[in-house]
């Protein structure tokens, strides 16, 4: 949990050393620990999903209320020899109407929750839930079944409305990713 909240309170990095920091574990005399809550200790990412998910709605969204989820992509530009699940995508960010400009990464599809906390004017998105999509080729490569962007999304779906059960959802995104979906 100290990790949770230090990488949630963290800013730039998200590594180890600064979710101490973020914290205030930073002169905890065990911080070796901390380092090996990633590698060695067995964890389920989906687990601290759900129970981050469960954390958001709890505290930002009022019983009886819809709970609006925004998915969406994200291209993590990335270079190495090492990143075994890197593929060439279409970058929006350096891409214009006249020229589609590819670049090597890493494509992740993120939901978050949409809240409007009660300090601010703005609506915020909470991440709660990631998942790395690979190209076909990298699917190959792998020797994995290739999901598209629309199977993903589906699945990511399904995986909310059962820890929801429930709630309502309202489901926010561009055309993509949702509108092959059927809820």
């Amino acid at each position: 949990m100290t990790l949770l909240a230090g990488t949630l309170l963290a800013r730039g990095r998200r590594t180890v050393a600064a979710a101490l920091r973020a914290s205030g574990n930073d002169q905890a005399m065990n911080w070796s620990l901390f380092h090996q809550v990633l590698n060695r200790a067995q964890w389920s990412p989906l687990a601290v999903s759900r129970q981050l998910l469960l954390l958001i709605v709890e505290t930002f969204v009022p019983t009886g209320t819809c709970v609006d989820l925004v998915i969406d992509e994200t291209l993590e530009r990335r270079w190495g020899s090492k990143i075994r699940k890197r593929g060439h995508y279409r970058d929006s960010a350096r891409s214009s109407r006249e020229r589609s400009v590819s670049s090597p990464g890493l494509r992740w599809i993120v939901m978050a929750v949409v809240v409007h906390p009660q300090w601010t004017k703005q609506r915020w998105a909470l991440p709660f839930l990631c998942v790395l999509a690979t190209t076909p080729e990298v699917s190959e490569r792998l020797g994995k079944r290739h999901k598209t962007i629309a199977m993903w999304a589906h699945q990511m779906i399904s995986l909310v409305r059962r820890w929801l059960a429930d709630r309502n959802i309202k489901l926010m995104g561009d055309l993509g990713s949702v509108c092959q979906v059927q809820l």
